[in-house]
């Protein structure tokens, strides 16, 4: 959102939850972009629905654009008709996004003008399959590709300051310490595989529940020495820069940002193929896909990077070249842009000299 037209939009930012010092409350923050906290409790919490409403009802935006799990406490406010345009970008697998209420909420939205947005062909699949509908667009994530390709610190600055040395082999995996990410799979892998090797080490960027059964995990396989679970970083583009190749090994995704920054920062990828993987990546050109589940094939691909230095090179070349083309974060404004543009231009909200639209995103 805070790549909109300020000219054009008014953009304000909602989460239910308190601030937690993010970078990404940093950024907005930099940006101009006011944030309403709402303070939800764990689970199921009823105030949500009165501070949802009231939120809505000083702001009165244009547009309701919902992200994730927030959608039924935002539901009984959208069907009141004051809202003219309402967006949800459905981020995963449509049949692992919500649990089967927040399916029968999703099916009341979408039948009653909440549109939603795919990021990925094998998400459009999903609701075409489980919701019966086909008239929705399809915008695919994007990134800032220049944060990534520039690092602020030197690749062997870099790992001199965290003790590695300019001919350790590094493998690198972006994402939460979840269990649709699998890195218990990821573990097990790099222990069939490149543990073996000298040169050998993984990085692990993320925070989770699961980070104490990989630690156990680490220890029980012997990576101790091998292995480094680095926690919330902000110097991801540094990390990439460092790193040799990128690896996910997630049991389910929809269009990995981890994977595109990955690329930007031209990397090889080895990635699970599942969800919309395989629409970033080319098999054997940007990277390697192997079939989820499958330690054997994840660990022979790592090896087939780790001994190939030169494949590895092409690949991260390939990678970054795909990325200036296709992943660039203006693509996604602009048809978001669009977006709003057209549906509210079919409501008549729009003035003929001019205007300026609100716009909401819930997260």
């Amino acid at each position: 959102m805070q790549s909109l037209d300020r000219e054009q939009f008014e953009v304000s930012g909602i989460s239910f939850y308190d601030p937690s010092v993010t970078d990404q409350e940093k950024a907005l923050a930099h940006d101009g972009i006011p944030v309403r906290y709402l303070g939800k409790r764990p689970g199921l919490d009823p105030r949500m629905f009165v501070r949802v409403a009231r939120t809505l009802e000083r702001i009165r935006p244009h547009v309701v654009h919902t992200h994730r799990h927030v959608l039924p406490y935002v539901l009984p406010y959208m069907l009141s008709g004051r809202i003219p345009v309402m967006v949800h970008t459905v981020h995963t697998l449509v049949e692992k996004e919500v649990d089967w209420t927040g399916r029968l909420i999703h099916r009341v939205a979408f039948g009653r003008g909440v549109l939603p947005v795919a990021i990925a062909e094998e998400v459009a699949d999903g609701l075409r399959s489980m919701y019966g509908i086909d008239n929705f667009p399809l915008i695919p994530n994007g990134i800032p590709v220049d944060t990534f390709r520039r690092s602020s610190t030197d690749r062997y600055t870099w790992r001199r300051a965290e003790g590695f040395a300019t001919t350790d082999v590094l493998f690198v995996c972006v994402a939460g310490l979840r269990a649709v990410k699998n890195h218990a799979l990821l573990l097990e892998s790099f222990a069939q595989g490149p543990a073996s090797d000298a040169r050998a080490h993984l990085l692990c960027v993320g925070t989770g529940e699961l980070r104490s059964d990989l630690e156990r995990q680490i220890d029980a396989l012997g990576l101790r020495d091998k292995v480094r679970l680095l926690g919330v970083r902000s110097d991801i583009p540094d990390i990439l820069n460092a790193a040799d190749a990128f690896v996910l090994s997630s049991d389910w995704e929809g269009n990995p940002l981890s994977v595109m920054e990955a690329m930007a920062a031209g990397k090889p990828v080895i990635c699970t193929d599942v969800g919309g993987v395989s629409e970033l990546i080319d098999d054997g050109e940007c990277g390697l896909l192997v079939p989820p589940r499958d330690p054997k094939a994840l660990a022979k691909a790592m090896n087939h990077l780790l001994e190939n230095s030169s494949t590895g090179l092409s690949m991260g070349r390939a990678s970054a070249r795909r990325a200036v083309e296709r992943f660039d974060l203006s693509a996604m404004t602009e048809a978001y842009e669009d977006l709003y543009r057209t549906i509210l231009g079919r409501t008549h909200a729009l003035r003929e000299d001019g205007y300026t639209l609100r716009q909401d995103v819930w997260r």
